[in-house]
């Protein structure tokens, strides 16, 4: 059921989904994820689960010797084959992929919707070759995203609903290296979105600039354990 309200929930998204996603706050995650596949995706296989509408996926296809992108909604998938990306319909907790396809996977803004966390996670690590990596993104209950959630209350995504109306968790770093399959060993953490309070921060130019300087700082520190999206870099042990 809660697969099904998350397709749902999904496709009413798409319309709305990349407004104003191309600057200002949006563009900043976006660059600070892409930036932290960079080294990793150049001339490899590549899987992102959960690919939406196929923003990062372009970016990543641009990089990646291939690139191919899962996402459980119709209506997201359709703008990403617009764009020419090699997407296929399906769900995290069932990829339709052989083992040990992939040398990359990553999942960002995905896996706090997955009720079964941990059977998503096993797929995720089934499908990376031995010495892959995975970079795992979850929302994080230490930082000043999870505050302002909480002060804001859940956003609109169309004029009907609201953020609440999909399955969402937030994660410490402790509950995140539980859920871990025995095979992955955790290499370090990056956080994104550390020292923004807010997304309308991010429309000020003097405040946007030093926010930006600061989130790629930070990213990779210490303070990354502090990002409202806190990403598990994890590798595959070899046999």
């Amino acid at each position: 059921m809660v697969e099904k309200d998350n397709q749902s929930y999904y496709d009413e998204f798409a319309d709305w989904y990349e407004d104003r996603r191309h600057d200002g706050y949006h563009r900043l995650i976006d660059d600070l994820q892409v930036d932290l596949l960079r080294q990793h995706v150049r001339e490899r296989d590549v899987l992102e689960v959960g690919c939406g509408t196929g923003l990062l996926l372009h970016r990543v296809d641009s990089m990646a010797r291939s690139a191919k992108g899962i996402d459980i909604s119709p209506g997201m998938l359709e703008l990403a084959e617009e764009r020419g990306l090699d997407v296929v319909q399906g769900c995290a907790t069932d990829l339709p992929f052989d083992d040990e396809s992939f040398d990359v996977v990553y999942s960002f803004k995905v896996l706090a919707h997955i009720e079964d966390i941990e059977d998503a996670l096993v797929e995720c690590s089934r499908v990376v070759r031995p010495g892959g990596r995975l970079f795992l993104e979850f929302y994080n209950p230490y930082s000043l995203r999870f505050l302002a959630k909480v002060l804001g209350g859940p956003q609109k995504i169309s004029q009907a609903t609201r953020e609440s109306a999909v399955y969402t968790r937030w994660d410490p770093p402790e509950q995140v290296i539980k859920y871990l399959p025995s095979e992955l060993d955790l290499e370090g953490w990056a956080g994104v979105r550390i020292f923004t309070p807010a997304a309308f921060f991010h429309q000020m130019p003097g405040i946007s600039s030093a926010l930006r300087t600061l989130e790629f700082v930070g990213r990779d520190t210490p303070l990354g354990r502090f990002g409202g999206f806190l990403v598990a870099r994890a590798r595959k042990l070899t046999h």
